[in-house]
């Protein structure tokens, strides 16, 4: 359902969240210039990230409230493009080996179908709708095809959660959800880094991470541990890796957001970056949309956040751009009335709606 307060109310709503994410946008610039200043770090890829948010929230606002099923699709088709295209996402010398940029495609993918599932429940036409939900489900495909095993799964459990967001009679209990969901893949990835888990469970998750991740995280949470407060600056990861050090091919980052942000900007850059999610889950329980586009855009960020708590899917501008791009999409207000509106803003009935 959709939010049934007046629309003077539902503005000032807005207006408060728009203006909670430029303190969070804010403060994460801001944090990253200080660390870099007092800990001789090079803040410009955060700066970069930050951007990157903030101009694709900013498109996906403005391109969601004239083309509500239009610039979804549209930003659909060119992530695929994107993906099968520049499969590597940036320019330059690429790293292949031991790790590549596998998590930057599996975010950029699950991504796409989130958008792709947005339009869907948008659409009036059954046609369309049922053309739109058949290009997620082919994104979906095209993931095991470009060799992505983690953009199959989030890119399916997307599809699963868009289909039940139809039958969700409360947005607020779906993401909260989500924001479990995305605790307990953070939770998951400090504990493996701190080898706080069973050995029978550590040694099983260790073969899917891969031996040489797991020692990347065990370097970043050593540096958290010995400068808590301020990290070791911005980029300076793979300066002060031992196991960045012993690798022949190194793109000097841990693979691991979480673990980034507590090495490179200590406990405030943990905690601003968990600050950004909760901010972009308060922005979409506040959105005019109806709850399916909400909960939806809402499990492929969470499906995002968890992609980047093992890997480096942030890294790369590509899929910044597209989460901003995706959160902006999903909380903008159509200037055209959407079907069933009136319904939805007078009872607060189930969206009857299905991708």
């Amino acid at each position: 359902m959709t939010s049934d307060a007046g629309p003077g109310e539902d503005s000032e709503r807005r207006n408060v969240s728009d203006a909670a994410g430029v303190v969070v946008l804010g403060a994460c610039a801001t944090w990253s210039l200080i660390t870099a200043t007092l800990q001789e770090g090079r803040p410009e890829g955060v700066l970069l990230a930050v951007l990157a948010v903030a101009a694709g929230y900013s498109a996906g606002r403005i391109c969601g409230a004239l083309l509500p099923v239009a610039a979804p699709c549209a930003g659909a088709l060119a992530g695929l493009g994107l993906a099968v295209a520049v499969p590597r996402l940036a320019p330059g010398p690429q790293i292949d080996a031991p790790l590549g940029p596998a998590g930057a495609t599996a975010g950029l993918l699950t991504l796409c179908v989130g958008a792709a599932c947005c339009a869907a429940w948008t659409a009036g036409s059954p046609v369309l709708r049922i053309a739109l939900s058949t290009l997620a489900v082919g994104i979906t495909v095209a993931s095991t095809v470009l060799g992505s095993t983690s953009a199959f799964l989030t890119c399916a459990a997307v599809l699963l959660c868009s289909s039940a967001a139809g039958r969700m009679r409360s947005r607020a209990l779906g993401l909260t959800g989500l924001a479990l969901t995305a605790a307990v893949a953070t939770g998951l990835t400090w504990a493996i880094a701190g080898n706080a888990l069973p050995d029978g469970l550590t040694e099983s998750l260790e073969g899917q991470l891969t031996q040489h991740r797991v020692q990347l995280w065990q370097d970043a949470l050593g540096m958290a541990h010995h400068h808590p407060a301020l990290g070791v600056g911005p980029g300076r990861f793979g300066e002060l890796s031992t196991t960045t050090a012993h690798t022949l091919l190194s793109d000097g980052k841990p693979h691991s957001a979480l673990l980034q942000q507590a090495a490179e900007e200590g406990v405030v850059g943990v905690a601003l970056l968990g600050a950004t999610f909760c901010w972009v889950l308060y922005t979409l329980w506040r959105s005019p949309r109806p709850t399916p586009v909400v909960l939806t855009a809402g499990a492929a960020l969470t499906g995002l956040a968890v992609i980047a708590s093992v890997g480096n899917a942030l890294s790369f501008t590509a899929v910044s751009v597209g989460a901003g791009l995706l959160a902006g999409l999903a909380t903008a207000r159509p200037l055209a009335e959407e079907s069933p509106e009136p319904e939805t803003r007078v009872r607060p009935r189930g969206d009857r709606l299905t991708p």
